[in-house]
């Protein structure tokens, strides 16, 4: 059941008007500056794509505790190789996509190839999970992650308060959610900028790392294959912490409507930045094992730390800030584009209306930025974030491996399908399987965390059921519904986008 928006105005009475002149969306009676039409404009350059990108992928993670890889395969030199083919994995992955965005030109990532493929009920189950667990839960742990280092230089002698955590990661949330609302070029822009100094983090780590390596410090290298075994289930693990970290390329997908000319900026942006995290991700590890071993690395809480305190002297103390950017930055590249999903999500009649609407000024979608900061809140101060994560983190792959099937799919079903860039099939077919292990190896591996992320999944089904297919819904219900939507679209001063997209 597709919902067609129907662009409407605001009247001084405080009631919505049908468009029926097609004159454009009011405020008060009065009409927009400069008779601009109500959309989401097309700003996302290809430098802004690949911030987008860059800003999303690297998190903490690679600043913090990397050993996930290093764990599970048992040697330094396996893990090398681990990071690379998860690379270059992530990159086939990312092709798929590019394929998918620049074929099928609408916004909202997985869930718009999926409802293009597999139609509404898998659809809908993948945005509701999306936004009642994932995003919220993701977005707290990464701001987590910016509040405990933001104070780390204030607390050296002593533990960071548990609070105090909070209250930075919550107005840290609030800055990222007001400044998506306000301006998509503002919001990109310090994308730009936060992008900048993640590389220059990994700059800071990976220049002393090759002085170390000339100076002949490969003590650490040597015998690099020996250690410890990996298990058969150690191996796999491994792959699946590797293919985590580059977790985020999927992102740009999310506002393909957004991007200038994408058939171009898509696919550029895309190998650009995998490229430039493949080669960062795989010289910081070096440049780490230059000077920490394996045993050393397996004991850090804080690798980029350890290391930086060991060369760096009293410029360690920058380390965390530049981690605390790092999490900032993947905070606003993550916000930025999952609006963009509800947003989709909303204007397919999948989500509350509300949610597609759009600030008659500032041209943001404002009701799907907003929405996610109580649910990030709720999940920030309540609950174990990690084992939400956990259980739902099966769904993740799930989806995605279906959305890149769903490529193959399309190559056979709709042949004739304007295909400005292609990738041989066997790119996606491999990431595709690839998916589908990380799947059923999460059901070997943790049988009943995904049990509990799969029950979960599953209450989209009668979600689906019981808010989209029943149309019968009592009269009461449905003037309450519509009475909240005028209310919120009153008070946030937003209107239908104008229906003259050529999708």
């Amino acid at each position: 059941m597709v919902r067609k928006p129907v662009v409407s105005t605001i009247s001084s009475g405080g009631y919505l008007q049908g468009n029926v002149n097609g004159k454009l969306p009011s405020l008060g009676g009065k009409e927009l500056p400069g008779e601009e039409k109500v959309v989401l404009k097309k700003k996302i350059t290809l430098l802004r794509g690949i911030s987008i990108i860059i800003g999303t992928i690297i998190g903490a993670g690679i600043f913090i505790s990397p050993k996930g890889v290093l764990q599970n395969t048992g040697s330094v030199g396996m893990s090398l190789i681990i990071w690379t083919v998860c690379g270059v994995l992530s990159l086939f992955g990312a092709l798929s996509y590019a394929e998918l965005g620049t074929s099928i030109k609408k916004s909202g990532g997985h869930y718009t190839y999926i409802l293009e493929v597999f139609g509404p009920l898998p659809a809908f189950v993948r945005v509701w999970v999306e936004l009642l667990i994932i995003r919220p839960a993701a977005t707290a742990v990464i701001s987590l992650a910016f509040g405990r280092y933001i104070l780390e230089p204030f607390f050296i002698q002593c533990e960071i308060p548990e609070l105090a955590i909070k209250l930075i990661t919550a107005v840290g949330i609030t800055v990222v959610m007001v400044l998506n609302s306000m301006s998509v070029s503002w919001s990109a822009r310090i994308q730009i900028f936060l992008t900048f100094c993640k590389l220059t983090a990994i700059l800071i780590i990976i220049v002393p790392g090759v002085m170390q390596l000339i100076k002949g410090q490969t003590h650490h290298f040597k015998d690099a294959f020996s250690g410890r075994d990996a298990s058969i289930m150690g191996l796999p693990l491994a792959f699946y912490y590797g293919m985590y970290a580059y977790a985020g390329w999927f992102y740009l997908n999310f506002v393909t409507e957004e991007v200038e000319n994408p058939e171009k900026n898509i696919p550029l942006a895309i190998c650009i930045s995998m490229a430039i995290v493949t080669v960062g991700y795989v010289l910081t590890n070096v440049a780490y094992f230059t000077t920490i071993s394996a045993e050393e690395l397996l004991l850090s809480n804080a690798v980029a730390v350890t290391f930086s305190e060991r060369l760096l002297g009293n410029f360690s103390l920058a380390v965390p800030i530049f981690v605390a950017l790092s999490c900032f930055g993947s905070m606003n590249g993550g916000v930025f584009a999952v609006s963009r999903l509800f947003y989709v999500a909303s204007r397919e009649g999948h989500l509350p209306e509300i949610l597609s609407m759009i600030h008659v000024r500032k041209h943001t979608p404002l009701p799907a930025v907003i929405v996610l900061h109580p649910l990030t809140m709720i999940m920030l101060f309540s609950g174990d974030l990690y084992s939400l994560l956990n259980f739902l983190s099966f769904a993740r792959w799930l989806f995605i491996g279906l959305a890149v099937a769903g490529l193959i799919y399309l190559r056979y079903k709709r042949p004739d399908m304007h295909r400005p860039f292609k990738v041989p099939l066997f790119i996606p077919a491999l990431f595709s399987f690839t998916c589908l292990f990380m799947v059923a190896l999460s059901l070997y591996s943790d049988p009943f965390s995904t049990g509990i992320g799969f029950i979960i999944t599953l209450t989209g089904v009668p979600a689906y059921y019981l808010f989209i297919i029943w149309d019968k819904k009592p009269k009461w219900f449905r003037r309450m519904s519509d009475g909240i939507t005028r209310t919120l679209q009153i008070i946030l001063e937003v209107v239908p986008e104008e229906d003259c997209r050529k999708l």
